[in-house]
């Protein structure tokens, strides 16, 4: 794939592929700055990683090695990695002693052959089986200039906020590949095009989903790759059928798969969307994070969502810190984020910059004889560790952003939980949370059911049962007195449809406060219903949002 999802410096930026600012610096500047763009050739950004590398006199680089496994040393409190055992290509072992090995695996695989704790895929929300689709992307030739023209004269008069291009990137067709019919309508489906351009004609499209493959498995993922090669000819042929792609061929599909989601770690501080939500600083920031939090579907039923659209976060230094396991730091898409975080902070600047800081911080723990763990703990040693990565280019200082128009909202706390359960998305730009939209009576009844997959053991009830004897609930407003009803029949209460409100009330789950800021008691909004959910998890699960 040869492109990047960037974090560009929000608000006051302007749209993807002109020029403009973007957050983390360092050692992705240095690589940045001699690549095409966000889209660029493959061949540059491989020749201008190895020069950055072989640059410098102390990394030795090793491409061919068979397997890498951690040595850890399990006396004291916690296992203590101390180095990886590498076995060659030829099969010979070699152990390395280490004072930290930083884990950049995709999969986060040298933590968890260590004993690190993750959650996987959705887990944390409640979906045991479910992570996002994985994609094969697949690259076509006699794609010159005369067909990026029309490409380009598509997208940029298309009118959708959502298409254009520029010398090397081209995103957009979403309404074009809706109508393409998958070979394999269970486990493939086309989405928009994410479109990157190589230096010789040819380009390299990032679009087809493949629907549950196990990224830890690699039977799974040669299954993905068979899909993957009976779909795509399809592919070329449907896109065969527009101006754009008429001399288009298959060039190749690549070798190995995008795996968007896998292991999510367990660290001293897991990055939650609240954290994107408020475009929340961290005391011990070490990297930025601005791109939307992009949670593609988990299968053909599935539409996808955009949670929320930060300005800005900071990932904390204790979010590469595992909790149970010292000497070593977990970097990139396997770090300590929630998954609905993830959906963002999983992007490659952010990965390289927490790379770039686990390295500062491993030369301070083997200069000041500690753990990681104490240096989390350690503010002088955490501004020292700012200090060395703004020496190093890193811009890594605080900030203050002013409040979004949401966080100003009556039903600003209600949402913050509506958002963690993921019940409420804002889509691009933060303009869909709807909190003064008119809501349903069936539209509660599916919210419920999905924060009852998040706390199943807390809300034992059946909220469908508050249907019972309505017509078109889905059109039906949503009155409190019916809200509460529903609401009690999820926690599993034996109250009427009159005595709910009462009820729950008495018992603290719902609170004073909250309905006394619902403006019409008949026609509740998203907002007012985010707020009575909120008082329910509180109360009955503990959580504070």
């Amino acid at each position: 794939m040869n492109s990047i999802d960037m974090n560009w410096v929000k608000p006051d930026t302007s749209l993807p592929g002109n020029q403009q600012d973007y957050l983390n610096q360092g050692i992705f500047a240095e690589w940045y700055k001699q690549i095409e763009g966000h889209s660029f050739d493959v061949r540059t950004a491989a020749n201008s990683f190895y020069e950055l590398v072989s640059s410098e006199e102390n990394i030795d680089v090793s491409m061919e090695s068979k397997f890498v496994v951690p040595i850890v040393k399990k006396t004291g409190e916690y296992p203590v990695v101390e180095g990886i055992k590498v076995t060659a290509k030829d099969g010979t072992p070699h152990n390395i002693a280490a004072k930290s090995v930083i884990d950049a695996t995709q999969d986060g695989d040298i933590g968890a052959a260590a004993g690190v704790e993750f959650t996987i895929g959705r887990e944390d929300l409640g979906d045991i089986k479910s992570s996002m689709a994985v994609t094969a992307v697949f690259r076509l030739r006699n794609i010159n200039a005369k067909a990026w023209n029309l490409i380009s004269k598509r997208l940029n008069e298309d009118g959708n906020a959502g298409t254009g291009t520029d010398k090397m990137s081209a995103w957009g067709y979403g309404a074009e590949m809706k109508g393409y019919v998958p070979l394999n309508k269970e486990r493939a489906m086309m989405r928009g095009l994410n479109i990157g351009r190589q230096n010789d004609d040819t380009i390299l499209i990032n679009a087809l989903h493949i629907f549950g493959i196990d990224g830890l498995d690699p039977a799974s993922h040669k299954e993905a790759m068979n899909i993957a090669k009976e779909e795509i000819p399809n592919v070329v042929k449907y896109l065969n059928t527009f101006p754009d792609f008429k001399n288009a061929e298959l060039d190749g599909i690549a070798s190995e798969l995008y795996v968007r989601e896998t292991r999510h770690m367990k660290g001293l501080y897991r990055l939650s969307i609240i954290d994107l939500l408020e475009n929340r600083d961290q005391w011990d920031r070490i990297a930025f994070g601005s791109y939307p939090s992009d949670i593609q579907k988990t299968s053909p039923a599935d539409h996808g969502a955009i949670p929320v659209d930060p300005w800005r976060y900071a990932v904390p230094f204790r979010s590469i810190v595992p909790q149970a396991v010292d000497g070593l730091l977990v970097v990139g898409r396997s770090a300590s984020y929630d998954t609905l975080a993830h959906g963002s902070a999983r992007v490659i600047p952010t990965g390289m910059a927490e790379g770039q800081a686990a390295g500062v911080a491993a030369k301070l723990v083997r200069e000041n004889n500690i753990t990681f763990r104490q240096l989390s703990e350690s503010k002088p040693l955490i501004a020292e560790l700012h200090k060395q990565m703004n020496d190093q280019g890193m811009d890594i200082k605080p900030y203050t952003l002013p409040k979004p128009d949401f966080m100003t909202h009556k039903n600003y706390p209600g949402l913050k939980a509506a958002v963690y359960m993921g019940l409420a998305y804002g889509s691009y730009g933060n303009q869909a949370f709807d909190l003064d939209k008119v809501s349903n009576v069936q539209r509660m009844v599916n919210q419920i059911n999905n924060m009852k997959r998040v706390y199943t053991s807390h809300f034992t009830g059946n909220p469908s049962e508050a249907l019972q004897g309505l017509e078109g609930p889905d059109k039906k407003p949503l009155s409190l007195q019916q809200a509460s009803f529903t609401l009690a029949k999820a926690i599993g209460l034996n109250a009427t449809l009159e005595e709910a409100q009462t009820l729950l009330q008495a018992k603290g789950m719902i609170t004073k406060t909250s309905v006394d800021l619902i403006g019409d008691k008949h026609n509740l909004t998203n907002g007012d219903v985010y707020m009575l959910l909120n008082d329910a998890v509180g109360h009955v699960v503990g959580n504070q949002f």
